[in-house]
């Protein structure tokens, strides 16, 4: 009896340090992935102390012994292998969710500026057909000796394009008044646009001085070539009080 005492005894120690080695294995293999080093060094030295006790165990029990710390051992390796794994999976859907989110910002930023391209050659064309609209040219109309404001503000609806019509009139009421003589005592500025010098609308037509028609086509031309357009002109006036 005293002998099957101690063989229980034994036994029961053995696993003991079997589930001790594991135990350590499973320390070490921790320690390591969370980069805790003491703690690997801790379980090193109990695996070790634990380890000696082997000798005390008959040789039959030994194998049992030694087979249960190898499978815990592989249990741990492969719980060790699982967690690694998944951090690498985790990992790896970061680093493509981070990607993901890149490229469609990216995508959204190229579509905004095709948009964004696509509406101002939209407003060129515009812009280009309402000046390529056939409209009066100054040499359509009668040469007079004078002109009302009801006739010049009737050639101007002739040769403006429609939708620019009201930021013309609304430039020259105030420059002018729709008086095509019109002239600027101190700065010499002459006709409906207040051109200065008057000279420059020679360009349009020698008659500049008398003809209200050559004015507004000298006026329309200098509106488009400096702002686009007499909206564009109009736009700056109104920030300025002059264009």
């Amino acid at each position: 009896m005293l002998e099957g005492n101690r063989v229980s005894r034994i036994s029961v120690r053995g696993f003991a340090v079997a589930s001790a080695t594991a135990v350590t294995a499973v320390g070490s293999v921790v320690g390591v992935a969370s980069g805790s080093t003491a703690q690997g060094t801790d379980d090193f030295e109990l695996a070790a102390s634990e380890a000696t006790l082997l000798a005390d165990i008959p040789a039959g029990q030994q194998a049992q012994v030694q087979t249960a710390s190898l499978a815990q051992q592989a249990d741990v390796q492969a719980i060790a292998a699982d967690a690694t794994a998944k951090k690498n999976a985790e990992e790896t859907a970061r680093k493509k969710a981070a990607e993901d989110a890149i490229s469609k910002q990216k995508a959204a930023e190229e579509e905004k500026a095709a948009a964004e391209k696509a509406e101002k050659e939209r407003k060129e064309k515009e812009l280009a057909a309402s000046r390529s609209t056939a409209r009066a040219d100054a040499s359509d109309f009668q040469v007079q000796s004078t002109y009302t404001t009801a006739q010049v503000q009737a050639m101007a609806q002739q040769m403006i394009p429609g939708d620019q019509f009201t930021c013309f009139s609304n430039i020259v009421s105030r420059e002018s008044t729709w008086n095509y003589q019109a002239q600027n005592p101190s700065s010499g500025a002459y006709g409906l646009v207040q051109a200065l010098p008057g000279s420059k609308m020679a360009s349009a037509g020698a008659d500049w001085q008398t003809n209200p028609a050559t004015q507004i086509k000298w006026g329309l031309n200098y509106m488009n070539e400096r702002y686009g357009s007499p909206c564009g002109a109009w736009s700056f006036w109104q920030a300025n009080h002059w264009y």
